[in-house]
């Protein structure tokens, strides 16, 4: 399987960074299987930080990823989705960790809602309800060293 990190950089050898914000899924080193998501992550992040925007290529087996890694992975937008991801947003996350986590990205629109429904002024089914109707691409996880010794890099490509 073909995963892409959009950046301001050449990231041949991807590895787990500190982070300054709390993320969707937490701690780890984030792709998709969506070229154009990462093209447009590349453009944004070099506005803000400078460099040239590169979509980064990688290769992992995944179903040996499945055997190896502690997985999770969420099939759609869910209510289990819905808590997982505003904890992790909230830094308040205390559950299990995972080597690999798969699911759907909150990008700018769908994070709009998140922050509704964290404030209270939507219920979780009003979320989930509003999150029906959102293009929701996906995103790949590395959260642990033993996840990112699997990718293997393939190309750099600036947009």
């Amino acid at each position: 399987m073909i995963v892409y990190h959009g950046s301001n950089m050449i990231v041949d050898k991807p590895k787990l960074i500190e982070q300054n914000r709390f993320l969707d899924f937490g701690y780890g080193f984030y792709t998709t299987t969506n070229k154009q998501q990462a093209e447009n992550f590349a453009k944004k992040i070099v506005v803000r930080r400078g460099g040239t925007p590169t979509v980064n290529v990688y290769e992992i087996e995944d179903d040996f990823a499945h055997e190896i890694l502690n997985v999770k992975r969420f099939h759609a937008p869910n209510e289990e989705w819905l808590d997982f991801v505003s904890a992790h947003r909230n830094g308040t996350y205390e559950g299990e960790q995972f080597d690999l986590i798969i699911g759907a990205v909150a990008n700018d629109d769908v994070y709009r809602t998140l922050q509704v429904y964290s404030t209270g002024l939507l219920t979780k089914e009003q979320a989930l309800e509003a999150l029906k109707i959102k293009k929701l691409f996906d995103q790949y996880v590395f959260a642990t060293h033993e996840a990112i010794a699997l990718l293997k890099f393939i190309k750099a490509v600036e947009v």
